[in-house]
């Protein structure tokens, strides 16, 4: 197999992994296995990513596993890969949903610590960054994600 069909395998398995874990991320309930699954494909996709993608496709991994990582609880990993993702957009150049989902990471990570400071403070700032996202299909895929998560306690 030459560098480029290995190149090409990877991004395919990295797509794939990803897609398989974000449909798994809006199951309402999912089974142990398919918890399981959901870690599994997630953390595939971050190594394929980094394989075959950019500095940016190993962010948006992150942001994937920051998100799963918090729905399953293991909130001091979530902050981790959260705060790492938040580090990224804050030091690089990043599409503006991109940084609306750093914000959200950070949200859900808070909430998976039972910070509610934390909690609120990067949800609001997710809201205001998801209103600021230019293309529309971008802000409704950021909006619809983000109405997944727990909302702070008023």
């Amino acid at each position: 197999m030459t560098p480029e069909e290995i190149q090409k395998n990877h991004r395919w398995f990295a797509v794939e992994c990803n897609n398989r874990a974000w449909d798994l991320v809006v199951k309402v309930e999912r089974s142990p296995a398919e918890s399981r699954e959901l870690l599994l494909a997630a953390h595939a996709a971050a190594f394929h990513w980094s394989k075959a993608g950019t500095p940016l496709n190993d962010m948006r991994a992150e942001v994937l596993l920051a998100h799963v990582l918090a729905l399953l609880g293991q909130a001091t990993e979530a902050l981790r890969y959260a705060g790492q993702v938040l580090k990224f957009c804050e030091n690089n150049p990043c599409e503006d949903w991109d940084l609306a989902f750093a914000y959200m990471e950070m949200a859900l990570a808070s909430w998976a610590a039972k910070d509610p400071v934390g909690h609120g403070k990067y949800f609001a700032l997710a809201q205001t960054q998801g209103q600021k996202i230019k293309d529309a299909e971008d802000r409704e895929v950021f909006l619809a994600e983000s109405a997944r998560i727990p909302q702070p306690a008023s």
